[in-house]
């Protein structure tokens, strides 16, 4: 079965089995988690949610993505070079079962 799930704004295709980096979730490795936000199932489109479906997964990890580098830089002004850096906190699900 393969479905599109909504998580933290974002849209995610799924399968079972399927392995996937979302937002940040306030949950424990291990714990179990479900979504009811199912906009497709297979051939069925929801509008914008189908009723009855929930897909389940497991959290495998929690953790930050590599960090990234900002530049600012503005154009002959030499005192306003600044570098940042940034790390996105994710939460790995594995989807276990897709109920529908």
């Amino acid at each position: 079965m393969n479905a599109v799930i909504k998580v933290g704004g974002k849209q995610y295709y799924v399968t079972e089995g399927s392995e996937i980096y979302v937002e940040k979730l306030n949950a424990e490795v291990g714990d179990v988690v479900s979504f009811d936000q199912v906009l497709m199932l297979d051939n069925k489109i929801g509008s914008p949610y189908l009723a009855d479906v929930t897909v389940n997964g497991e959290i495998v990890k929690n953790g930050k993505q590599r960090k990234i580098r900002i530049y600012k830089y503005k154009n002959k002004s030499r005192s306003n070079r600044k570098t940042q850096g940034h790390r996105q906190p994710y939460t790995k699900i594995k989807i276990t079962k897709i109920n529908g």
